[in-house]
């Protein structure tokens, strides 16, 4: 069981409104430095086409931002590490720049379909792509592979798996198609049979 998000997120201040609010407050003991992910970590980051993305900018305000791309983009390397690479865009550099003066970062990802996420803390950095070349290839796809600038490479410290209450089940369009194909193409078969029957 991963304990290092607990222990970082259970400050003082969230103790004291536990406290207030349910009359004790959650104790975290035996935390390691940071917690590995696993394989099911793994596996689920790997499912993932897309996540959240949250630093802090310089005047100290929160900066969420949305990931998206293939299925799997978010590579997890080893047991510690996640990168990602980062494409052309807007050209605001918004989370660049924020980790470029504070480097701690969480990841939200989410599985809407089967009502899970998962949080990640850890923190950040930005190397070129064209310095690491090697590694661009193996986090990228080949065919989008000329327009990655950076490489974003996270350090896990923690992470930690959310209940699913609350969470509303949304579907891809690829996950309707896939539901509703055969259902469609059996309608087709019915409408042409009774066509044919009514000839």
């Amino acid at each position: 069981m991963a304990t290092k998000y607990l222990d970082l997120m259970f400050t003082d201040a969230v103790c004291r409104a536990q406290t207030q609010y349910y009359g004790q407050a959650g104790k975290i003991a035996g935390a390691h430095d940071r917690d590995k992910l696993g394989r099911a970590e793994a596996e689920f980051i790997a499912a993932r086409d897309s996540f959240y993305l949250g630093s802090i900018s310089e005047s100290g305000w929160p900066y969420v931002q949305h990931r998206g791309g293939p299925t799997g983009f978010l590579r997890v390397i080893n047991e510690t590490t996640l990168v990602f690479a980062d494409y052309k865009g807007n050209r605001q550099l918004l989370s660049t720049g924020n980790v470029s003066v504070n480097d701690r970062v969480a990841l939200f990802l989410m599985d809407y379909k089967n009502r899970e996420r998962l949080k990640v803390l850890g923190h950040a950095r930005i190397e070129d792509a064209q310095v690491y070349t090697e590694l661009t290839e193996q986090v990228t796809d080949l065919n989008m592979r000329s327009s990655v600038e950076r490489l974003v490479c996270i350090d896990v410290v923690s992470f930690d798996w959310n209940c699913p209450k609350y969470i509303t089940p949304r579907y891809s369009a690829e996950e309707v198609e896939e539901l509703a194909g055969p259902l469609r193409r059996r309608i087709a078969e019915l409408e042409a049979e009774l066509h044919t029957r009514k000839s």
